[in-house]
């Protein structure tokens, strides 16, 4: 489970390395659009849901978790010279394709391998201690990456280089130091991940948490336009990755607890707590000048996500069947990620059209909705 979460947390720290400055070197050195920041986005995030539902019906097909997973970080770490020497957003378009293909491999396996070796009464603080760690990674990359960006003086293609060091540590480290767990239930099923026979047996606990995921995806689009809006404010360029790093700073800081809260009280009311803070780090973000503004609406972006996003796993975790484990984070991948894409190029164009105050209005709009989802869901564990 440690492993496992260092695992994630180098990867991270390489993949928010780039993360950190990629919307501001698309607009301002390969000259796209700001709806195409939007778009390269989602496009990564949906191909990566779209790979997790086959990598996760594999993993139960083969009882086994650990060799999709080195692939998926393998495959991630190959991308990360591509960055540096891009001089197009269709070639960053390229990389982010293939790197989240990577992410779609591993996630799904990763997570059902957290919940085979996790006794279901610790599922939520095993999965706030996975977050929190993969988080210590997103603020150490642009951490990382403001002291590179001072260094090279505001070079953007020497610092993205740099991504590959974590990347590559981070694929030793799980192949060295991660056992497969013995006695894994391996699924009967074969063919097409997605049937008939294994959607009847999802039950509908199940498919009330896909909805929240739809609801809550909606609401929290790509954290590019944090980035974008940390320029937009004023920021010197060096210093715009602070941005992720006091975010997921945040975000480290809370998951854990979270994690550990939702046991004791249950998810959801954990999840609406996350909520409130969304609307609020929306409203933050469209209409308090100036970069205190800026700083309370990341924070807030930050606790919502720490109160939030391991606890959707753990929901997961909860609610699909034991031999149907991989398949139920890779279908609950797949149609976020989908939204996900649909919420990027809509807060895109708002943006574009309209400016940052509607993509983040129209943001709060949906969180509101999401908390009416939550707040009525029906979610009752498969399994004490």
């Amino acid at each position: 489970m440690w492993t496992l979460g260092f695992v994630s947390m180098l990867m991270d720290m390489s993949s928010e390395l780039v993360h950190g400055l990629l919307p501001v070197f698309l607009v301002s050195t390969v000259s796209a659009s700001v709806i195409s920041v939007g778009l390269i986005e989602g496009i990564a995030e949906a191909t990566a849901a779209v790979t997790k539902i086959f990598s996760g019906a594999l993993s139960d097909r083969l009882g086994k978790r650990k060799l999709l997973v080195i692939a998926g970080y393998g495959l991630a770490a190959i991308t990360k010279p591509v960055f540096p020497l891009a001089t197009s957003a269709g070639q960053v378009l390229a990389a982010r394709f293939v790197d989240r293909v990577g992410k779609g491999i591993r996630g799904a396996p990763r997570d059902a391998l957290i919940a085979d070796v996790t006794p279901a009464q610790q599922r939520g603080a095993a999965f706030g201690l996975r977050q929190a760690l993969d988080t210590v990674g997103a603020f150490a990359g642009p951490l990382l990456a403001v002291a590179l960006m001072t260094l090279y003086a505001n070079d953007f293609r020497k610092v993205f280089w740099w991504a590959t060091v974590p990347a590559l540590c981070a694929v030793l480290l799980i192949a060295v130091g991660v056992r497969e767990p013995e006695g894994v239930k391996r699924s009967r099923k074969r063919g097409w991940p997605i049937r008939r026979a294994e959607l009847a047996r999802l039950p509908a606990s199940y498919w009330s948490v896909v909805g929240l995921g739809v609801a809550l995806t909606l609401a929290r689009f790509s954290e590019a336009f944090l980035v974008l809006k940390a320029q937009t404010a004023g920021l010197e360029l060096a210093l715009i990755p602070i941005v992720m790093v006091w975010m997921n700073l945040v975000y480290a800081l809370v998951a854990t607890p979270a994690g550990t809260l939702s046991d004791r009280i249950g998810r959801t009311k954990v999840i609406l707590l996350g909520l409130i803070a969304l609307i609020a780090a929306d409203l933050a973000l469209a209409f308090a000048p100036g970069l205190w503004g800026l700083f309370v609406g990341v924070g807030l972006w930050g606790l919502h996500m720490g109160l939030v996003q391991g606890l959707l796993s753990a929901l997961v975790a909860d609610t699909a069947p034991a031999d149907l484990m991989g398949t139920g984070f890779g279908l609950f991948h797949l149609v976020t990620g989908v939204v996900l894409l649909v919420a990027s190029v809509l807060a895109g164009w708002l943006w574009q059209m309209h400016g940052p105050t509607a993509t983040f209005v129209a943001g709060a709009v949906f969180s509101i909705v999401a908390a009416l989802v939550t707040a009525t869901a029906p979610i009752r564990p498969a399994r004490a």
